[in-house]
């Protein structure tokens, strides 16, 4: 990997050889990381107003801030904003978020530039300008999705002249290279250009999981005359790492943090292979301006990935009988995991109008459009076929077993989205916002023996309502209420009583009360939300050898209450991001009495996040900058009976700026968790097995970059 980024400075040099009047002529391009409040939110459906005036809550993270905070993957984001949280964070795998307490689903939370696509891969972050998180229900913005709210992967453009190299070293010498070249050339710099090249040798401080990374993207535009611009991109990464499974149970016992290693990493047997994520996508974008007021767009997005999704996987202890924990001498079931050559495509096409009129005395700011979107997952057969056991403490290799035993599921959905959006301006300080989205959905399934068939289609509305008042210029306070929607099937397994029937819709409610301020000097906002999400459950005793013995039914719901607040203060010379969550999050109206007012597992109730920057009066060039991360106690099992100390990371950094002649660097160097604190990270429960995450050791990194 090394030779890769060598090759990528050729390509640097190369580029500055092709084009050496921009090299001689051009000013340094200095990034300005403008106020939070004053940038638009693409992803929440409004066009460009700003996040201060919207009635909701939304955090956009530029490309600047990332890089400061040593941020390359999406499960970065949990350091950075309280709402957001992990949910099932491996090295080397898939990030998974949560937000408000709900896990996001990574087939239907996930957008770039707007058109919905899947994150079940590694999403590249190197070309992207920013990444949008929006908070609470989703309704309005797709038509089936976790009620969490979504996450938006915002595309680098060439919208400036630009020529970056920057190179960087972290952890056990996991080395990058990257270069950014963007340019407009042709009369009146009608066309334009923008190159992202990267590559990384992998190298973390988590034993036996060195991989490698790519990327290479390419945007570009047509500026055909001032009221059309036609927009064109593509992208390809790759990462290959081996994947790390989580710690567990030791019987009854939750093991000592303190005493585990983090670094150790349990597929680390010499038969593992890496997981690989390969991944293009592709867009065509059209805007027509059609008159002062009003636009027209269609946007066309290709998304194609494929998987190697392989791991040594520990799972159980069949000693004990116990099969969601390992067992109490740290032994555990290993399983030879294989799922080679999956094909996931995404395709989405979104045509849209939008403008203002005055009807009945009022404004009217509208957004109308129809969205065509299908998504396919092809998998063939998988193995996962039980080997000699393993232990947390002792490496015991055993022999792979990678003949195909087992039936995977593929999977095809189709979905036709009609939805408009209408900002009234009642008087100069009522606004009342309405959106509507109708959706039709047609879902299929089939194992990949051909058993098992789904085929079902649905249809559902998601209104949303908001009302906001302007207090002042700078203050607002605003209240919004609106629907999401989840879709399922009872799996088609014999034990089901009402196998392969279509479950009614799960429509989510979400009530939210705020205030919003933002001035040159800080942005601020505080809310209370409230979000009620429906549950199925299986009833009965639910065993595959005896046919009907159970039924998935509506259960209850979970109920997320929570207040937020979150805060950025700019003073001279420096700022503070600061963001903090207070969540109550329990299970209501459940079947089993028992499990009422129970906490859902792996959801911290209190989160505080604070990232501060401030720059040296005796030198202005160098700013330093400090974070810290507060998670509180996640719950491990359902019954909420054994829980996860809450835990305090600190990190810390600094930005060091030099100009030489017309040049600038900007030097980078950090460390994440300063005082290697050791602690539980998460408490994931999946595949019906309570998982352990820890935090990551101490690991330092450093970078520079070279604007020419």
């Amino acid at each position: 990997m090394a030779t890769h980024a060598l090759k990528l400075s050729a390509l640097a040099a190369a580029l500055l050889a092709i084009h050496p009047s921009f090299a001689q002529s051009s000013l340094p391009a200095v990034t300005v990381s403008g106020r939070n409040a004053d940038a638009p939110v693409r992803i929440g459906g409004w066009g460009d107003t700003p996040v201060a005036k919207l009635p909701l809550q939304a955090n956009v993270l530029n490309s600047e801030r990332l890089l400061d905070a040593g941020i390359s993957n999406l499960a970065g984001l949990s350091q950075l904003d309280a709402s957001v949280g992990d949910a099932y964070n491996s090295a080397g795998y898939v990030s998974y978020l949560k937000v408000r307490g709900f896990d996001l689903d990574n087939r239907f939370n996930y957008r770039r530039d707007g058109l919905p696509i899947s994150a079940e891969t590694a999403l590249a972050l190197g070309n992207k300008s920013s990444i949008e998180v929006l908070k609470g229900t989703s309704g309005t913005q797709a038509g089936t999705s976790a009620p969490g709210g979504l996450v938006n992967l915002v595309v680098k453009r060439p919208d400036v002249q630009l020529l970056a190299l920057s190179a960087g070293v972290s952890e056990r010498g996991t080395l990058e290279a990257a270069v950014d070249w963007s340019q407009r050339f042709g009369t009146a710099k009608a066309f334009g250009l923008r190159i992202n090249a990267a590559g990384a040798a992998l190298r973390p401080e988590l034993r036996d999981a060195q991989g490698e990374r790519q990327l290479l993207a390419l945007a570009g535009d047509w500026r055909i005359s001032p009221d059309t611009l036609l927009e064109t991109e593509f992208e390809w990464n790759r990462q290959s790492q081996p994947s790390q499974p989580g710690m567990s149970l030791l019987g009854s016992k939750l093991p000592d943090a303190k005493a585990f290693d983090p670094r150790r990493n349990l597929n680390n047997l010499p038969w593992s292979q890496p997981v690989v994520f390969d991944n293009s996508h592709a867009s065509l974008r059209l805007q027509q301006r059609l008159s002062a007021d009003w636009r027209a767009q269609a946007h066309l997005g290709v998304q194609e990935l494929k998987t190697d999704d392989r791991l040594a996987f520990p799972y159980g202890c069949s000693a004990e009988n116990a099969w969601d924990r390992y067992c109490s001498n740290g032994d555990f079931d290993r399983y030879d995991f294989r799922s080679e050559g999956e094909r996931r495509r995404s395709q989405a096409l979104d045509l849209s109008l939008s403008g203002k009129l005055a009807m009945a005395g009022l404004q009217h700011q509208i957004s109308a459009g129809l969205l065509l979107s299908r998504y396919q997952a092809h998998l063939g057969p998988q193995t996962n076929q039980q080997v000699s056991p393993g232990n947390v403490f002792i490496d015991q290799p055993s022999p792979p077993k990678a003949e195909p035993n087992d039936v995977n599921t593929n999977r095809e959905e189709r979905s036709s989205e009609l939805y408009l959006r209408d900002a009234v301006q009642i008087d100069k300080q009522w606004q009342a916002w309405l959106g509507l989205r109708h959706s039709r959905i047609e879902r299929e399934s089939v194992r990949t023996d051909g058993s098992r068939a789904t085929n079902y289609p649905q249809n559902f509305s998601t209104p949303w309502l908001g009302l906001s008042y302007a207090i002042n210029p700078t203050l607002m306070a605003y209240g919004s209420w609106g629907e999401g929607v989840e879709s399922e099937v009872a799996p088609n397994r014999r034990r089901y009583s009402n196998r392969g029937q279509v479950l009614p819709a799960l429509k989510s409610r979400q009530f939210e009360l705020g205030l919003k301020s933002g001035s040159s000097t800080v942005d601020w906002s505080v809310n209370a939300f409230d979000i009620r999400r429906p549950l199925w459950s299986d009833i009965g005793a639910c065993d595959d050898d005896i046919a009907d013995s159970c039924t998935r039914k509506a259960d209850g719901y979970a109920r997320h209450r929570g207040l937020e607040g979150q805060a950025d203060i700019k003073w001279s010379g420096g700022g503070l991001l600061a963001s903090a969550m207070k969540l109550k999050a329990r299970r209501e109206a459940a079947i089993d009495p028992a499990m009422n007012g129970v906490k859902p597992t792996n959801v911290a109730e209190t989160s505080i996040k604070l990232n501060a920057r401030q720059r040296l009066a005796a030198l202005p060039a160098l700013q330093l900058n400090a974070g810290l991360v507060y998670e509180g106690a996640r719950t491990v099992l359902p019954d909420a009976s054994l829980s996860i100390p809450a835990w305090t990371r600190l990190d810390a950094g600094l930005r060091y700026e030099q100009t030489r002649g017309k040049q600038l660097l900007v030097w980078r160097a950090g460390v994440d968790n300063l005082t290697d604190k050791r602690a539980w990270r998460e408490s994931p429960y999946q595949y019906g097995h309570a998982y352990l995450y820890p935090l990551a050791p101490r690991t330092w990194r450093a970078s520079v970059e070279v604007q020419l």
